[in-house]
């Protein structure tokens, strides 16, 4: 933003549309290889053997590396890091993941052998050549396959399939005795990330001997210490870049495989090694996000107040456990939403299948701990005979009891949830719904309104939140160049943090230089997650530009020879009180050099001192085709507190990607595994229903802020704002256009042929068949 508020476009956005961006793939190293995995075929095998030596004499290949080479090489595997216990209060088994694998096969696209070749076509054909003999073993792809008795055990030191438990809180006795209880069990389907960029690694050794890994990934300083532990080398024998990074979405924030792999053979051939995945191995080898089943019920008094909410989750994990396993438990305090619920009681069950793991998709918890009290209450408003929007507001927790106990893991810290609620529904007519749905059904349509009212943990984890770092360096022509811990997967936190820089230094943001995503820069930084860049790297940003302010004032005050009482700052000069004398950021910086070669810079951090609780109302309204089942999205509106907005156009287009993000997952999106032998189906865009432009629909954005006071911004956080809500918004908003039909409820994905098979099987029942 300039100074009259006008949106000046991006920073970054010349650069990255006229080809000089600096992905995986863009880096030009001299001598590169290429690098290809060879998978696995199968969801469950015990390895017999691995034949590599037709594959070693294909024309053009470096190498090819087992676990053998790296066993004899001394590199770990992944840690596990789960202290939580199973049923029988055990620990959690420490299912550790294989950087390949070893003597079994645990899912389809496991990595089993790294092909290193002078070119990519030359190790695609070595890869073909690798000879894998395996003796197949059953696969359990599903939760209830395994949990039934007798299932396949994934890992045979868990013969029940059981990776952990957890639980708090007792509802139980107000369940028993509620007037009414409304109960659903449900499903939040399993989801591929699929960023634009897919992911990639080149490694190489610099000429000090250091690992120097280029990445595509959102944490650099975690994978530099994940990476360290791997390859069993000092830290500071690791370096990380991930410079600019298209897509993340919390699928990259880990280390893999690949990332290891790479540093290995570049060490082992003294080049540099690149791999970059092909999208069909995104479907495979990435991580996973939500497939999360839960039963869940919502008691409610006679005069329609919430007296107990009881949840138990079950999460498929996949096939490995780490602490990214544990998404859902991070966030779930949000099953309390913005209600008064008095007991709440909920638990969360980790299954091992014979699928690739489980870890933290745009918010990682927070949209399925939305779904469970949003879905309930619409049901609950049914059974009961209220307006779902105002059994809502007849429960919502009032601003004047700020802040705010859930009595379940958070405590709001502020927050006017009706003035939100009531600020949406004015916005989307709320009121007028009852005409267009009439209007529609003499069309021969069936319209639906949902609403959502999410609240989502920003800036954490909860139980520890995690700081930031940001140096700021003036130089000798008055610019300056901003070292953020805090980086960019494509959001435009370039932007933002430079335009808080500048403003704060009286600078054009041209003079601003922003450098991220390097490990050398600094000794630790957030990278980018959990919706903290701004709300703590902002905050580092804010107080960095304060330490320089103020030092170049106590030297401004020596070059002048006056009191540091008497400089001040305006405009990037700092002006003697009560003279006409001042000194420019330039001046000021040349002295700072001329004294110490480190000159005007400085380093601040910001540990938050408590988390935020970005919040919302989303009103979505919907139109099916009974004739063909199609769902239409007509009408979204939303109105989001996230804390003081310092660039709107940026804060709408996020809320407005998570928005979308939500949608294609209520409508399309699913990753699908065969139930009996663990192959992917929906391995392509052919088979996955990732939402295209026109459905999704035009936006209409209103944010209303309530400054926290957890950081010196008073921002909350935005990036996942629209996914929390907007997943459950649409599915309410679906239920309700079925619901004159007789369906009570309806499990996601919400596909025209869902939908009209559904429609079929009512028909008879409603004398129309």
């Amino acid at each position: 933003m300039n100074k009259w508020g006008e949106f000046q476009g991006r920073v970054e956005d010349s650069r990255l549309v006229t080809g000089q961006g600096s992905y995986v793939g863009d880096i030009h190293c001299e001598g590169t290889a290429h690098a290809v995995l060879v998978r696995a075929q199968v969801a469950s095998a015990r390895v017999v053997s691995i034949d590599t030596t037709a594959a070693l004499a294909s024309p053009g290949v470096l190498a090819v590396y087992t676990a053998r080479d790296l066993a004899e090489d001394g590199l770990a595997d992944f840690p596990c890091g789960v202290e939580l216990a199973r049923p029988d209060g055990s620990k959690a088994h420490q299912a550790r993941r294989p950087v390949l694998a070893r003597d079994r096969v645990r899912c389809v696209g496991e990595p089993i052998a790294f092909v290193v070749a002078e070119t990519v076509d030359a190790a695609m054909t070595a890869a073909e050549l690798v000879l894998v003999e395996v003796q197949d073993t059953p696969a359990v792809a599903t939760v209830t396959a395994a949990r039934a008795t007798g299932a396949p055990a994934v890992w045979d030191e868990v013969p029940d399939n059981v990776a952990f438990v957890w639980k708090k809180g007792d509802a139980r006795e107000p369940i028993m005795q509620a007037s009414h209880v409304a109960r659903l069990s449900s499903h939040v389907s399993r989801v591929a990330a699929l960023p634009l960029e897919p992911r990639g690694a080149l490694g190489r050794v610099d000429e000090a001997g250091r690992l120097v890994l280029h990445a595509s990934n959102q944490s650099p300083h975690i994978l530099k210490t994940a990476l360290a532990n791997l390859l069993r080398v000092p830290a500071e024998q690791v370096r990380v870049v991930a410079k600019d990074v298209g897509g993340s979405f919390g699928m990259k924030s880990g280390a893999y495989p690949e990332d290891a792999l790479v540093l290995y053979a570049a060490r082992k051939l003294g080049r540099p090694v690149r791999w970059v995945s092909e999208r069909r191995e995104s479907f495979l080898a990435d991580d996973h996000g939500r497939d999360v089943s839960f039963d869940a019920q919502l008691a409610v008094d006679a005069d329609g107040r919430f007296t107990a909410l009881t949840v138990e989750f079950t999460v498929n994990v996949g096939c490995y456990l780490s602490r990214r396993s544990l998404f859902l438990l991070n966030n779930i305090g949000g099953i309390a939403g913005v209600y008064r619920i008095p007991r709440i009681e909920a638990s969360v069950t980790g299954i091992f299948t014979n699928t690739m793991t489980n870890a933290p998709y745009r918010g990682a918890g927070r949209p399925e701990a939305t779904y469970v009290i949003e879905r309930l209450i619409d049901l609950a408003a049914g059974e009961i005979g209220l307006d779902p929007f105002e059994l809502r507001l007849r429960n919502l927790v009032p601003a004047s009891a700020m802040p705010y106990d859930t009595g379940f893991i958070f405590k709001y810290d502020c927050g006017e949830f009706e003035g939100t609620m009531l600020a949406v529904a004015n916005l989307a007519d709320r009121t007028g719904f009852a005409t267009r749905r009439a209007e529609a059904g003499r069309r021969g349509m069936l319209r639906g309104l949902g609403i959502a009212n999410p609240i989502e943990v920003a800036a954490g984890p909860f139980t520890k939140p995690r700081k930031d770092l940001t140096r700021l360096k003036i130089h000798p022509d008055g610019t300056a160049t901003l070292y953020a811990g805090s980086m960019s997967t494509g959001q435009g936190i370039e932007t933002t943090l430079t335009e808080l820089a500048a403003g704060a230094l009286g600078l054009p943001r041209g003079a601003v230089r922003y450098e991220a995503g390097d490990t050398d820069d600094l000794p630790d930084g957030r990278g980018n997650g959990g919706s903290g860049a701004i709300t703590v790297g902002g905050s580092a940003t804010h107080r960095v530009a304060e330490k320089v302010i103020a030092t170049g004032r106590a030297l401004a005050a020596e070059m002048l020879q006056a009191s540091v009482d008497d400089i001040g700052f305006v405009d990037g000069r700092f002006p003697l009180r009560g003279t006409n004398h001042s000194l420019g950021l330039a001046e000021v910086a040349r002295h700072a050099e001329a004294k110490d070669p480190v000159g005007l810079c400085e380093t601040a951090e910001f540990m938050p001192p408590a988390v935020t609780f970005p919040n919302g109302c989303h009103m979505v309204e919907v139109e099916i085709d009974p004739e063909t089942g199609m769902v239409r999205i007509v009408r979204y509106t939303i109105v989001e507190d996230i804390g003081n907005v310092l660039n709107p156009t940026l804060a709408h287009g996020q809320i407005q990607g998570g928005i979308a993000m939500g949608i294609g997952q209520a409508l399309g999106e699913a990753i699908t595994y065969d139930p009996d032998s663990g192959q992917l189906i929906s391995g392509s865009f052919m088979d996955y229903q990732i939402p295209r432009a026109d459905d999704i629909p035009s936006v209409r954005v209103e944010t209303r802020a309530v400054p926290t006071a957890s950081n010196p911004l008073g921002v909350k956080g935005v990036g996942e704002a629209g996914t929390v809500g907007s997943l459950v918004a649409t599915i309410n908003a679906v239920c309700d256009a079925l619901s004159p039909l007789g369906i009570r409820h309806f499990e996601m994905p919400a596909t025209p042929a869902r939908i009209w098979t559904a429609i079929q099987q009512v028909k008879p029942a409603m004398g129309s068949g």
